[in-house]
């Protein structure tokens, strides 16, 4: 992979690879050895990168930080067939993962699918999370829901195309994968993504595999959401940030999530959007390390950052 942008990290990037569940993920890790763990989980189309303006934040706080490709994307493996990417597989990739960090639990942090796969695993299993923090991304069982009908019906259209074989692949690859940088520009403030980043995602969505494994997520969903039961209560503290102006997921399915939460936290950032990680990736990160108790001046002024909260 390439390291253009590393030299931007105050911390240094380890890149391992870790056996879990029958697949090898690629993990880039950051921040002191012994420190408590933060994973971080990112969504559709991005790879590690996706976390990049959180990973110096949450090192500089004391995080051993863990950031995996997930299965399909990146370095990670890409295994064949739309099975292989049903949300159980998925949950118990991230649930292998946490047990291979020698904590009993871990701070789980997830935007776009990467919450989904969060919840699912703090839901599931919530001995293995301590924290949660979700950016972006409903509850499953409130996506669901509400795919069903009303205006996240329409806005989830894509999920209908995506289930096409082969003709997503084409047509989303075509003039040096221009419909996925589209995703990435046209939903997010000018400058979010820069060219230079850009090209690593370019990269990474050339990988052999890349793009039908992505896009295998959303197929394995679609076949499965009549069986998936997702409603259990997450019992944990848990932070639920939400960029308003997101075109894919609608603000409505904020607080319907939180309430499923025991000690649920929504904050709403005006002005952001679903990719509002690169959009506001300064007042996301002291957001996170002021809900886990450890916001430093490094990161922001505190008295320029408001507590913003609806509490369930």
């Amino acid at each position: 992979m390439s390291d253009v942008f590393e030299p931007a990290f105050e911390h240094t990037l380890e890149h391992v690879f870790v056996q879990v569940n029958g697949i090898r993920l690629h993990v880039v890790q950051a921040g002191p050895l012994d420190g408590p763990v933060a994973m971080l989980l990112h969504g559709f189309p991005e790879f590690w990168r996706g976390w990049a303006g959180q990973i110096d934040a949450l090192a500089k706080a004391g995080y051993r930080v863990w950031v995996p490709d997930q299965r399909g994307y990146g370095e990670s493996d890409k295994p064949q067939g739309v099975e292989a990417y049903d949300l159980e597989t998925l949950a118990d990739d991230v649930c292998a993962l946490i047990q291979s960090t020698g904590r009993a639990s871990v701070t789980l942090l997830g935007h776009d699918w990467g919450g989904a796969v969060s919840w699912r695993v703090a839901a599931r299993n919530p001995e293995l999370v301590e924290r949660l923090v979700i950016v972006n991304s409903p509850h499953l069982a409130v996506m669901l829901r509400y795919m069903a009908g009303g205006r996240q019906r329409l806005r989830s259209w894509y999920m209908h195309f995506f289930r096409i074989p082969r003709l997503p692949e084409r047509l989303l690859s075509r003039r040096d994968f221009r419909g996925l940088v589209r995703v990435l520009r046209q939903g997010s403030r000018p400058g979010a993504f820069s060219d230079a980043e850009i090209a690593l995602y370019r990269e990474a969505w050339g990988r052999p595999g890349a793009l039908t494994a992505m896009l295998n997520w959303y197929r394995a969903l679609m076949r499965s959401r009549a069986r998936i039961h997702a409603d259990a209560r997450i019992t944990m503290p848990t932070l639920l940030l939400w960029g308003v102006q997101d075109e894919a997921l609608g603000i409505e399915m904020a607080q319907p999530s939180i309430a499923l939460c025991d000690q649920g936290e929504l904050q709403r950032i005006e002005g952001a959007g679903h990719w509002v990680l690169h959009e506001e990736g300064a007042d996301v990160s002291w957001r996170i390390l002021a809900f886990l108790g450890r916001v430093t001046a490094a990161v922001a002024d505190p008295a320029t950052r408001p507590a913003v909260a609806v509490r369930a």
